[in-house]
């Protein structure tokens, strides 16, 4: 059985859903039967997703909404329009997320930009939209994107790690705010992409590489975990296994508890102690 807010007429809205992984969760969530508002920058790929989106459910369940979701009061609008076109929201899914690239002393406009879209467009999402889904007494969803860089932080890109960073410690918070708000059927999830061919990862590529998962693999995934009920929807890919996953992720975390340096795993002293470690040795 899918998750129960996943029914016929329920109400969906995706941030970044005119293209990638939020486009494929829309597509999936119009052919169940359900409302959904796709929200994203580009009001030409908006309206490009809602034609495509209609060839699979009636018109009138597709609502476009043009929204900067680092901007508090785009995002307050955003909500107030689902309430007024829908009645409300039953599954919010914050997926807006850029990754232009960074540097550590690189452009401070930079830097603001992709911690104003991934990390407050997932902050403000959730404030302003969780309060009326709760007050619906309505069992429901909200799925916050994530990324392995945001546990791993590996070297080259530190101002997404940084965003992503954060965006695993908000939905951790959120989802134990909503665990002990009464009466509240509200629940928060993290999703934590593998390597995903989309146009945030084709980086000029026209062909999905081989160890690339489709958005749509991606999705499938995530269906599966949430009916499952997991909060860490930690997705694989055709590169990388969950065991390999799982043990980059206990190594970050170990060079805290063994006092390692920061980021051993690229350090020349560490490397081969943690090739060791992957190997079970």
């Amino acid at each position: 059985m899918p998750h129960p807010a996943i029914v016929k007429d329920n109400v969906a809205v995706i941030t970044g859903g005119a293209s990638g992984i939020g486009f494929a969760v829309a597509l999936a969530f119009a052919r169940d039967g359900m409302k959904v508002c796709i929200a994203d920058v580009d009001q030409a790929r908006l309206a490009e997703a809602a034609t495509r989106l209609s060839s699979v459910t009636s018109a009138t369940h597709v609502m476009t909404f043009v929204v900067d979701v680092s901007k508090a009061e785009s995002v307050t609008e955003l909500e107030r329009a689902v309430r007024e076109r829908f009645g409300g929201t039953d599954i919010l899914m914050n997926n807006a997320g850029i990754q232009p690239g960074s540097t550590l002393f690189g452009e401070p406009d930079t830097w603001q930009r992709i911690i104003g879209v991934n990390m407050w467009g997932i902050i403000n999402g959730s404030r302003i939209f969780a309060p009326n889904m709760i007050a619906r007494g309505r069992a429901g969803l909200i799925v916050n994107t994530g990324s392995k860089q945001g546990i791993t932080t590996p070297p080259g890109d530190p101002a997404y790690n940084v965003s992503k960073a954060g965006v695993k410690a908000f939905t951790e918070a959120l989802q134990h705010e909503l665990r002990n708000t009464g009466d509240c059927r509200i629940t928060a999830h993290l999703l934590i992409p593998g390597f995903v061919f989309t146009g945030l990862t084709a980086k000029g590529r026209t062909e999905k590489p081989a160890g690339a998962w489709t958005a749509e693999q991606t999705v499938n995934f995530m269906l599966a975990r949430l009916e499952a009920g997991d909060f860490y929807i930690l997705c694989p890919d055709n590169d990388v296994p969950r065991a390999l996953d799982e043990k980059r992720m206990l190594w970050a975390a170990g060079d805290i508890v063994e006092n390692r340096p920061p980021l051993s795993r690229w350090h020349p002293d560490h490397a081969d102690a943690f090739a060791k470690f992957v190997k079970g040795k």
